[in-house]
């Protein structure tokens, strides 16, 4: 199968030059269900894998605005509907100088089995635009979305394609764009999800994916009969991810000592606790200010500047036991795989999307290390965004309580997933093959009983 890998792979890379990215997440799944096309040849034959590496569309479209200033300003928009097998395209849009049409079919490609795993009926997809909403104005910030969905309204809906937020959209973007698909459609409906509360949002949306990442590490512990009381964490990033990462490891009894934004992190030896956590939310939030803040109101931390041609993150490089990296994609390379060992991390649960280069994920497998890849740890965000799909169609909100419950659940069982799929397929303890098998296997399924279409 190694030389199936290979012709696979080099295809892939002719067909798509330039997006590293997008080849190396590919590779992952590929090297995984190896174990799978071994025994069921039928995958291979209908040429499955193929057909999902390959996007059922990809838009590409510009997107002009004005300013407040009279500023013409051009960017560049994309959505690519990866695929739709098993639900409408479901996935994030990301507003980052650093998007492009690459790294969103990684993400879009990562998707598919990350929905895949939730058991909810939802297809991947992943949007975004080169804008970079940082430092911006609300008012600059709100005639971008609008300019932005006056394009991208035509090829959304309820049960066509449901964007959500990602890095750089949060609820306000979320709203702006809402506001603006409803004056287009002359309709109120569910198209897309982080909303707020008072008009169609879920409780608990905003805090799910980085509690479900907790979740899954505790999912992770518990199969070793441990629990997350009085471990200390290093957490990377200090957006929504990191903050309610730390928000429920704080809640379970953990110490969380990090985090970070792309200048620098800090390190707080007494932790980070419920007063400092929001400390941080209103620094981050409201007054969109940086990190480095933090030390100048908590002076017993330390904050580090980082640059990104160093060759590890030194936020890495801390005595703990648990780390949830929650930034952005390849944040840890070998290096800093090799320092989260040495410094005795025997757990490592992604936030973020496939923020470990191949080399750390293989070092954290080599050692038994408990590692919860991205599209397992941190499908929770993804779930709870097909939850309130649910709630948007029966027009009937959720309390609190009852999406926390089904969002243990749904990590639960993806946990169930990977650790029954791995054992399955001969690598027990392997999360990685597990998750993507477990995902695979759905789709594929689904694909086949509906033809080659």
């Amino acid at each position: 199968m190694s030389d199936y890998v290979n012709e696979l792979m080099a295809q892939v890379k002719a067909k798509n030059p330039a997006e590293p990215e997008f080849h190396q997440a590919v590779e992952e799944v590929a090297e995984s269900l190896a174990l799978v096309y071994d025994r069921h040849p039928e995958y291979r034959a209908a040429k499955i894998l193929e057909r999902i590496i390959e996007p059922e569309r990809i838009i590409t479209f510009r997107v002009p605005w004005v300013d407040e200033q009279g500023e013409v300003h051009i960017n560049r928009g994309f959505r690519i509907e990866m695929n739709s097998a098993i639900g409408p395209y479901k996935g994030g849009l990301r507003f980052h100088p650093s998007v492009n049409q690459g790294i969103l079919k990684f993400l879009a490609f990562e998707q598919v089995f990350k929905n895949s795993l939730t058991s909810l009926p939802m297809g991947g997809g992943k949007g975004g635009s080169d804008f970079d909403p940082k430092g911006k104005s609300d008012m600059k910030i709100m005639r971008f979305c609008q300019a932005f969905m006056q394009e991208l309204f035509r090829h959304i809906g309820p049960n066509t394609d449901v964007p959500a937020g990602d890095i750089g959209v949060g609820g306000r973007e979320i709203g702006f764009m809402f506001g603006m698909y409803k004056k287009l459609r002359n309709e109120f409906t569910g198209v897309l999800t982080g909303k707020g509360l008072n008009w169609g949002g879920s409780l608990i949306r905003p805090e799910a994916t980085g509690y479900g990442a907790v979740y899954f590490a505790a999912e992770m512990l518990g199969s070793k009969n441990e629990t997350l009381e009085g471990k200390t964490c290093l957490v990377s990033g200090s957006g929504n991810v990191a903050q309610f990462t730390t928000e429920k490891i704080l809640e379970l009894g953990g110490k969380v000592l990090t985090l970070s934004d792309s200048a620098g992190y800090i390190y707080d030896p007494e932790g980070i606790n419920t007063e400092k956590l929001h400390f941080v939310m209103d620094l981050k939030n409201v007054r969109r200010g940086r990190i480095k803040e933090y030390v100048e109101k908590y002076p017993n931390a330390t904050y580090t500047a980082v640059d990104p041609t160093m060759e590890y993150n030194p936020i890495w490089d801390h005595k703990a036991d648990c780390a949830f990296p929650s930034a952005t994609q390849n944040e840890i390379n070998l290096k800093d795989a090799q320092n989260l060992r040495k410094n005795g991390v025997y757990v490592v649960s992604e936030g973020a999307n496939m923020p470990t280069t191949p080399d750390g994920v293989r070092l954290f497998l080599e050692d038994g290390i408990l590692y919860g890849p991205g599209k397992a740890a941190n499908a929770g965000g993804v779930a709870v965004s097909g939850l309130e799909m649910s709630q948007n169609s029966q027009r009937l909100p959720w309390t609190r309580e009852e999406v926390d419950k089904r969002l243990q659940m749904i990590m639960h069982n993806i946990h169930k997933t990977c650790v029954d799929n791995a054992d399955r397929f001969g690598t027990p303890g392997n999360y990685v093959n597990g998750a993507n098998i477990g995902g695979f296997l759905k789709v594929a399924d689904a694909m086949i009983d509906q033809g080659v279409v």
